[in-house]
């Protein structure tokens, strides 16, 4: 539409992650250099988060791009899957048939696959994309095929891609296994407006067929303030604004223009409400000298020499001990390793309140718990009920000489009640053995709709014993 206008080959701002649009900035330099770290170390599960729009895809794809051919990659996009169908499309994926087959054939065979490769001097990746979307029990999966290895490294490694709700769901107490096996894990912050800036004259540079057209400082603020750094939103709002521009033939892009199309794309709906990033929590378990090989010089000098601001959320890491590293506990291999963290999440790991300091309570697994209790409280007061009937059968079957009665009739092992009713001159006749009553303590009932009906029920045994109708009270009894 716009290209031939603004002399480019291509659209510079599609939505499909594009590798060769990757813009390095420091949070997807850092992100990549990980991922390379956790696959090069064979350090496990490696888990990149990072809110939606912010470049995870991108970056993995990147990954995928980079790898040699000694690394063979299985991988998962699609999450709504259960167990076996995750472990179907993971074999699939590789190349390996698992249609017709049990679990216990398919795990076999997938096992010795991965020892195949590792005879040939080849490991096998597993990445999982969108990985918020596992349920639990898939998770667990996940981590049973971790445990394939040999008697000296794992034979399996995965990666797994999400948003922040991956955190959230990892930190469950269920997953407490699979947590203490992640070694690497990084969190991917929106840009800053100076790396928006730079993000979207990347871009336009590598779609231009000639010299590239430039936005200006007050452009890309004004792009920056309503996308919150979150690429996928600058990438709508920077092709809205070319389509604006060529529909009004504007060879060169200003704010008042940028102003018009926010409004027009708020007005809509297409931005969503705005956006409110969580604060980067990052870790590292590694040594040092090793990550710092596998980060780019520029970023190592700024982890290095940079502090972080005051009041700000500076993506900067700091080397830290491993005492106070934030992220997910490491596991055996790597508890001695130091760890690299943002300074902005020293010790917080992967708590709620480090990735979302406005967390509401957990409402559902409060409602759960409340549902348990009551259903205790309901168990309870049914064994009571029974009780008292099973007392008050007892005494009728004291009184009477008679035995209980079973089967159908008789509930809970209790006579049945009430008797037949006696006429008043055979009740009178009945001798009363007082002591009877002297041997049965009952409960005092919990029900209030029970405590309702006291007096009736014992005018009835009043009637049935002793051949009178008048009532006798409760306080009387």
């Amino acid at each position: 539409m716009y290209e031939r206008f603004y002399r480019l080959r291509e659209r510079p701002f599609a939505l499909t992650p594009d590798p060769d649009y990757l813009y390095p900035s420091r949070g997807h330099q850092e992100a990549l250099s990980y991922l390379r770290y956790g696959i090069e170390t064979h350090a496990g599960f490696v888990v990149i988060t990072g809110a939606i729009g912010s470049g995870k895809t991108t970056v993995l794809q990147t990954l995928f791009r980079g790898l040699d051919t000694h690394t063979t990659v299985a991988r998962v996009m699609n999450t709504l899957l259960d167990p076996r169908e995750l472990l179907e499309s993971a074999m699939i994926d590789i190349g390996l048939d698992a249609s017709g087959k049990s679990k216990p054939q398919m795990l076999k065979e997938f096992g010795e696959f991965l020892v195949r490769e590792r005879s040939a001097g080849r490991s096998v990746l597993l990445a999982i994309d969108e990985a918020q979307n596992l349920t639990l029990p898939s998770l667990e999966e996940i981590r049973m095929l971790s445990n394939l290895e040999t008697e000296k490294s794992k034979l399996l490694q995965i990666v797994l891609i999400g948003q922040p709700d991956l955190r959230d769901k990892l930190d469950r107490p269920e997953l407490e296994q699979l947590r203490q096996r992640i070694t690497v894990s990084y969190h991917l912050e929106p840009l800053d407006a100076d790396e928006t800036a730079h993000y979207v004259n990347h871009r336009l540079a590598r779609a231009a067929l000639g010299p590239p057209m430039v936005f200006k400082h007050d452009v890309t603020a004004r792009i920056h303030a309503r996308s919150g750094g979150v690429p996928r939103l600058i990438n709508v709002i920077a092709d809205a604004t070319l389509v604006f521009g060529y529909g009004e033939e504007k060879s060169e892009i200003d704010g008042t223009l940028v102003d018009a199309v926010i409004e027009d794309l708020d007005s809509t709906g297409v931005l969503g409400p705005r956006s409110n990033p969580n604060r980067r929590a990052s870790v590292v378990p590694a040594d040092p000298a090793a990550a710092a090989a596998l980060l780019q010089p520029s970023a190592v000098d700024r982890m290095r020499q940079e502090p972080e601001a005051a009041g700000t959320a500076s993506r900067v890491p700091t080397p830290v001990p491993a005492s106070v590293s934030a992220g997910f506990p490491p596991s055996s291999e790597a508890a001695t390793l130091p760890a690299v963290a943002s300074s902005s999440a020293i010790g917080s790991g992967f708590s709620r309140t480090s990735l979302n300091e406005e967390r509401r309570p957990d409402e559902l697994e409060q409602r759960e718990q409340q549902l348990r209790q009551r259903e205790l409280d309901v168990a309870t007061r049914e064994r009571e009920i029974l009780e008292q009937r099973r007392v008050l059968a007892e005494q009728y079957r004291l009184l009477h000489g008679r035995p209980l009665q079973t089967g159908a009739a008789s509930v809970g092992g209790a006579a049945v009640w009430p008797p037949p009713v006696r006429s008043a001159e055979a009740s009178r006749s009945i001798k009363v053995d007082a002591s009877a009553f002297g041997r049965v303590q009952p409960r005092a009932p919990r029900f209030d709709t029970f405590q309702r009906k006291r007096a009736s029920l014992w005018r009835r045994v009043r009637h049935t014993l002793l051949g009178t109708s008048e009532p006798v009270l409760e306080d009387s009894l």
